[in-house]
């Protein structure tokens, strides 16, 4: 597996299959505030593919085609965010989505543990490094371990679906599952319009 680091929109000639795993890497948590750096793919087999945004250019027309293509699921680990800072900088909002993070919470109750090293390691033995999050994204030139670190975000997530869709399977939350997805641009919008700390379905 290679990873390729390409400037601000993907070039014409890469197609990733029906089943495309997204991450992105900002200068912080606040999706209104930190700027969107990079945005991460990986179609499952094949090379991986990193989309690294110069300050204020983010037309991306052939990135942005991909990522609202209804005929392409976007897997996420905690979409939530990722989906607020797509939305905030790229100004779409990517669907159909999938997040391996409600998935876990919702099928794996027995554990508060629902982080993406921890379910690398639990559902399929792997250790992944966490030890770049939080580096300098928005360095003009990324290092060798910043793209690596890039890169193993989007390596497991067609693995991690498979495992945690027979969890829901077995629970009978896949339709709870999957409405929660179907919410989740709703909720990205929540956040970016003010209400992300919130609950408005409290009394």
């Amino acid at each position: 597996m290679m990873i390729h680091l390409h400037k601000n929109d993907l070039p014409g000639n890469i197609s990733l299959g029906p089943s495309v795993a997204v991450d992105t890497e900002t200068m912080g948590l606040h999706p209104g505030r930190d700027r969107l750096c990079l945005v991460q793919l990986y179609g499952g087999a094949g090379d991986a593919h990193l989309v690294q945004f110069e300050p204020g250019r983010y037309d991306a027309p052939r990135l942005k085609a991909l990522l609202t293509d209804l005929q392409v699921t976007k897997l996420f680990h905690f979409a939530r965010f990722d989906l607020a800072a797509i939305m905030a900088y790229l100004g779409i909002m990517p669907g159909p989505v999938y997040c391996t993070k409600i998935a876990s919470k919702l099928s794996r109750t027995f554990t508060d543990r629902h982080g993406l090293k921890d379910l690398t390691r639990d559902l399929l033995g792997v250790e992944i490094s966490k030890q770049q999050q939080n580096s300098d994204w928005g360095a003009a030139d990324l290092t060798p371990e910043q793209k690596d670190y890039a890169a193993s975000d989007v390596l497991h997530l067609h693995a991690l679906k498979e495992k945690l869709d027979a969890l829901l399977a077995r629970e009978g939350r896949l339709e709870l599952a999957e409405a929660c997805f179907n919410f989740l641009p709703v909720r990205a919008a929540l956040d970016l319009a003010g209400w992300a700390e919130t609950d408005i379905f409290e009394h």
